[in-house]
């Protein structure tokens, strides 16, 4: 069982990811699906989206959960069946969750170098500045801000936030993995908790309510 990393950021909030190493018929063995989700998985042209899917329904498995006790609301959102708080992620080989009492937010984003053509569309006027100032390690740093803003948006769960005009991510350096981020939508501020791993050219961002909220 290829489960890559856990990790226990309260005795509430735990980060599981899996690395995908096996094929869709592999991971299927052992695991029951909703009609709904057996619906999505089946209209999945992708293999490694359909594996993603699966590994998800794994790493659930680890946690004690099955896909019944998986629900979805109107915009996508995952819930849980006890009112625990999960949000799901997966890119190409990876796959992860965060469950916790707490609203989450999770995501994993391979480092790439296409990330700089679309970083006018998710920077904002407080990043950009610092975001020029990385020479030598831009991909690695909008990768961090997309997967932070990506956390965020999953977690906040409000249609019509945007990545660039609501939500602001603080300078950080490489060497510290944590960050704070900010959301600004209809007059309400929050702030938020983030913290960042890489891994095998993969960056896997998750997001709590900060601690002085």
């Amino acid at each position: 069982m290829p489960l890559y990393k856990t990790i226990t950021i309260d005795e509430s909030t735990n980060v599981l990811i899996w690395k995908i190493e096996e094929s869709y018929e592999s991971l299927c063995e052992g695991i029951e699906l909703t009609e709904y989700c057996q619906n999505r998985v089946d209209s999945m042209k992708s293999d490694i989206h359909r594996r993603g899917f699966m590994s998800v329904r794994h790493l659930l498995a680890v946690l004690g959960y099955t896909d019944h006790d998986l629900y979805y609301d109107e915009l996508g959102k995952p819930h849980l069946k006890d009112e625990k708080q999960i949000s799901i992620t997966h890119s190409y080989e990876y796959a992860g969750v965060i469950i916790s009492d707490h609203p989450v937010g999770i995501d994993i984003e391979k480092q790439r170098e296409k990330i700089h053509k679309i970083a006018h569309k998710f920077v904002n006027e407080f990043e950009k500045d610092y975001v020029a100032q990385q020479d030598f390690e831009k991909t690695r740093v909008l990768t961090i801000i997309w997967g932070a803003k990506e956390s965020l948006y999953k977690l906040y769960a409000t249609a019509g936030l945007s990545f660039e005009q609501h939500i602001y991510i603080s300078p950080f350096t490489l060497d510290y993995p944590f960050v704070y981020g900010a959301v600004n939508y209809e007059n309400i501020m929050s702030h938020y908790d983030i913290n960042f791993i890489e891994f095998e050219g993969f960056t896997c961002v998750y997001a709590l309510p900060g601690t002085d909220v």
